[in-house]
């Protein structure tokens, strides 16, 4: 299950940075810096403070709480970055109205997988772009839908011992060679944790569609 052998991690779009700006990556994703290396882009990872991350709305939808994460942590890193380019990102999975954050232990991750089993669920994705030197900004949201089969109670304890689900949204990785997890609709990448499609338009479109902060 070696993730950096994945053919989701090959052709991936690139754009150039408006303005020439030096990429700082607001996220200490091992996924979403390995997605960024391999399409080509150069960057600095100052992840944004744990806090960040905290204060969940009961009455939030999932793609306004990954929105608003991503634009905290943009926000958290925007006054140690002078004159740069700031991505910030957050992911979550859902399924029936329940929102699935990173699992706090073995048990927790379980809890999350009998959820999504036998079932059709959705990652989000926030991204927020920052740009320090003109202090403009501009944030989206990404949506896939995926299905995991209704593998069995073996399956999933086969899963959990490997421990790949530390620290993944929805307690599962897309790209650890899982023959259970299937796109439905919408980008590979996204559920890694950063859509590079996407990205890669954000940052073309960036100039016309940001606004100032």
């Amino acid at each position: 299950m070696n993730h950096e052998l994945s053919p989701l991690f090959d052709n991936l779009p690139r754009t150039e940075i408006p303005g020439g700006l030096p990429l700082v990556l607001a996220s200490g994703s091992p996924r979403r810096a390995l997605l960024l290396r391999c399409a080509g882009y150069e960057f600095t990872v100052r992840p944004a403070a744990a806090e960040v991350e905290c204060g969940i709305c009961s009455r939030e939808t999932p793609p306004e709480m990954v929105a608003r994460l991503a634009y905290r942590k943009a926000l958290d890193v925007a006054p140690r970055c002078e004159n740069t380019m700031i991505l910030a990102a957050d992911t979550v999975a859902a399924c029936h109205g329940r929102i699935l954050g990173k699992p706090e232990d073995r048990a927790h991750a379980e809890e999350m997988l009998r959820l999504l089993r036998g079932r059709l669920h959705s990652v989000y994705t926030g991204i927020c772009l920052w740009d320090t030197a003109r202090n403009r900004s501009l944030v989206d949201v990404s949506h896939t839908q995926l299905t995991m089969d209704p593998v069995s109670d073996d399956q999933l304890q086969e899963y959990l011992d490997t421990q790949l689900w530390e620290g993944k949204a929805g307690a599962f990785g897309y790209q650890d060679g899982v023959d259970w997890l299937h796109v439905a609709e919408g980008s590979e990448t996204n559920v890694v944790g950063l859509p590079m499609e996407r990205l890669s338009e954000l940052l073309e479109d960036f100039p016309a569609r940001s606004i100032s902060v």
